[in-house]
């Protein structure tokens, strides 16, 4: 990727030309996806007659073919399954085999699929439409795909089968509780899970262990994030519903601190003050990508500044007036990233992998949550030197918010966030209009040429 200052540099004639352009930009017309959540298929089968049925009850509403981000007034819509991501195409060009990933992604695709309006707002400890632990393991799949480079794929369903085997323990060791109170059958789980199978969260610092963000080695290793430990805890509730055991309704207490763990409690007894604590479907799904997402994102400077702005500064698109107040050691991260990424050198997975930061930007925008996951997808793809992607990408956001615009922005990290946005959107321009820019140079071969360990 050529220098920064590089595509500034234009002769009047490009200017003239690209001020034109912008007037009478058209919209960007996305192919359709080969993982849409209208074409995936269910791709769950039953367990083994000798086992206990897994299989839920249908789903609260029947299953929509599309879900539209902006959908209000003239402005303009879009469907996230029309989208068509660049990351699998772009390793593909480069020689990687992605068809593990794919399969993955179109596994995680047909559990969204079954996402109804309702269903995105139930509660995980009633979850029925979609399958939250096959989804997250799906997307466990496709990331060790991607950095494993591995010729067999992650045995899925085998997890999917010790979540099972976590219930049947409980059964196993605790089957006089369940005639006893919900406080007595709630806290012999919470003991059951906590003591003797030995979950427990990691620590704010664990975070960096990346096993903490995954499903089957948060199974594996007994240590997980909140929003893990509180998958691992509503599914062992859905087991034991689906069975017949679980005669009262329970809700899930999550927690927000850095040290509290997910636990149960009779629905009877709620306060208002555990609402806040209610954890949705969905919420459950974006939390797990934003975790991974942050965790891989390759600017990891300025921890107080949104991971947007962070790629801005990279970038030099963003307002640097308070360099002054910046640490070295973030000036120093900074230059770090802009130089791995120019040259395609990894030395730590800690400093971030651009692999699965895209894999988790375009599983959030398949989710239709928010927006601005466009914005972010999009100027990851800038630092790949994908840069008709990334336009394309950023009109589709600037189109979106524009479309719902209600209140100009006052507080400060948003001001610099739209200076940011406009400053990328002028730059992209030029750099189209530059004739030999359209493509990626084989400076971005970064994001074939490495393989970590989890």
């Amino acid at each position: 990727m050529p220098s920064d200052s590089a595509p500034l540099s234009l002769s009047l004639h490009a200017t003239l030309k690209i001020m034109n352009s912008m007037a009478t930009a058209a919209s960007p017309s996305p192919s359709p996806s080969p993982c849409s959540p209208s074409q995936c298929t269910k791709l769950r089968a039953p367990p083994p007659p000798v086992k206990l049925s897994r299989s839920p009850p249908p789903p609260l509403r029947p299953r929509r073919r599309h879900r539209a981000i902006c959908c209000a007034g003239s402005g303009p819509q879009f469907v996230a399954g029309d989208l068509r991501f660049a990351l699998h195409d772009a390793l593909d060009s480069l020689g990687v085999d992605t068809t593990h990933a794919r399969e993955a992604r179109k596994g995680f695709c047909s559990q969204i699929g079954n996402f109804s309006d309702i269903e995105r707002e139930t509660s995980i400890s009633i979850n029925r439409g979609v399958d939250l632990g096959k989804t997250a393991l799906y997307i466990a799949a496709e990331d060790d795909s991607l950095v494993s480079h591995s010729s067999v794929p992650l045995p899925v369903e085998a997890f999917v089968q010790r979540l099972d085997d976590l219930s049947m323990g409980y059964c196993s060791h605790y089957n006089s509780r369940f005639k006893s109170s919900p406080e007595t059958f709630l806290d012999s789980l919470d003991k059951f899970l906590y003591v003797r199978k030995g979950f427990r969260r990691s620590s704010a610092r664990g975070l960096l262990d990346f096993r903490s963000l995954y499903l089957h080695s948060v199974l594996t290793h007994r240590s997980g994030s909140a929003a893990m430990l509180a998958l691992i805890y509503s599914e062992s509730l859905k087991m034991l519903r689906l069975w017949g055991l679980l005669n009262f309704d329970v809700e899930i207490f999550f927690p927000h601190d850095l040290e509290g763990l997910p636990r149960g409690y009779d629905k009877q007894k709620t306060k208002e003050s555990d609402q806040p604590h209610i954890m949705t479907s969905q919420a459950l799904l974006v939390q797990i990508l934003r975790d991974l997402k942050g965790a891989f994102w390759p600017f990891q400077h300025n921890r107080n500044e949104s991971l947007f702005l962070r790629a801005a500064q990279a970038a030099n698109c963003s307002d640097k007036s308070n360099v002054s107040e910046e640490s070295g050691f973030q000036l120093a991260s900074t230059k770090a990233a802009q130089y791995r990424l120019d040259r395609g050198v990894w030395t730590t997975v800690r400093l971030g992998d651009m692999r699965r930061a895209l894999a988790a930007c375009e599983r959030l925008i398949l989710l239709e949550f928010d927006p601005k996951e466009l914005r972010d997808y999009s100027i990851l793809l800038y630092h790949c030197g994908l840069y008709k992607q990334s336009l394309d990408y950023l009109k589709l956001y600037k189109e979106t918010k524009n479309a719902h615009l209600k209140d100009v922005p006052n507080d400060p990290s948003s001001i610099m966030e739209d200076d940011a946005e406009e400053k990328l959107m002028v730059r992209l321009n030029l750099i189209l209009m530059e004739d030999g820019w359209g493509r990626p140079t084989d400076a971005r071969n970064f994001l074939s040429n490495n393989s970590e360990p989890w």
